[in-house]
């Protein structure tokens, strides 16, 4: 199905499926200031054609779905968590599997915590906990580097997809080679494609909004998180943290990953994805478990 426009609530949401309706739903959820192209199109097949209908979307102030004025967003993070139910509710989906990555896992934790009866499992990958659970690392000295010492002309594109490109550099952890070619294609993308990139900072300021505390220990469904060995933003006690204090989670490491659904670990993701989303809880065996 080609990308289209949904208005659930009358908020304007920019959605794409892959698929066999019929089959067992997976919603992605990317982390904030990314559209759904981050959720690479090759990706989302390979988890099709592993028999899954999968859906992706595009936040607020991101790709052509709402946009608001730089500055002014007219909406809270409680509200980002709500669109991923109103996704659902567009497709006509009670409930799905679903994936988060980065500050998406943190939107999909505290979518199983609020509105648990819509969701069938998790995935969560590069992220940390949404609710307080102890003292974690902070990113890496590189990383903090990176981002104090940005400039960005948000008013010029080549300005705003060369930072891109350099941040998508630092997140990918030094420990593999990087393919800028791809990151540079993929960041024009997001950027030529989106009513108004720069709307997209509105992310950094969300406040959480109307969503009461909870504990991870409340999340009721299976977990499995995965979280690369190298990653600058969230180092992997990070992801540890999530498989120990949710009751049925569980972690696997991607040797070497940065932050992200890297190319290099599309195969092994999406394998690790589809036996969790397995009907049979018979065949959600640990990854690489017999």
């Amino acid at each position: 199905m080609a990308e289209h426009v949904v208005e659930p609530d009358g908020i304007a949401l920019c959605t794409e499926s892959f698929g066999d309706p019929s089959a067992p739903p997976v919603l992605l959820v990317m982390g904030l200031g990314a559209s759904m192209l981050w959720w690479e199109e090759g990706f989302c097949r390979l988890l099709a054609e592993g028999g899954r209908f999968v859906i992706r979307y595009d936040h607020r102030d991101t790709g052509r779905s709402v946009t608001y004025a730089p500055g002014r967003p007219g909406y809270t993070g409680a509200d980002l968590v709500g669109d991923a139910a109103r996704v659902l509710d567009a497709h006509g989906i009670p409930a799905a599997h679903v994936v988060g990555v980065s500050a998406g896992g943190a939107l999909a934790q505290l979518l199983a915590l609020h509105y648990a009866d819509r969701v069938l499992s998790l995935i969560l990958i590069s992220t940390s906990c949404a609710v307080p659970c102890g003292e974690l690392p902070p990113p890496t000295q590189e990383f903090m580097r990176f981002v104090s010492a940005a400039h960005v002309d948000w008013s010029d594109a080549d300005s705003v997809i060369d930072h891109q490109v350099a941040y998508a550099r630092v997140l990918a952890g030094g420990r593999r080679p990087f393919d800028e070619a791809a990151a540079r294609s993929l960041v024009r993308r997001d950027v030529e494609r989106a009513h108004d990139f720069g709307a997209a900072r509105n992310h950094d300021s969300l406040a959480d909004g109307e969503l009461s505390p909870a504990l991870l220990s409340s999340i009721a469904v299976p977990t499995l998180v995965i979280h690369g060995t190298a990653d600058p933003m969230f180092p992997l006690p990070h992801g540890a943290a999530l498989a120990e204090r949710i009751p049925d989670g569980r972690l696997l490491a991607l040797e070497d990953a940065g932050h992200g659904v890297e190319r290099a670990d599309w195969a092994t993701i999406a394998a690790a994805i589809l036996e969790h989303t397995a009907a049979d809880p018979a065949h959600r065996a640990g990854p690489g478990d017999p």
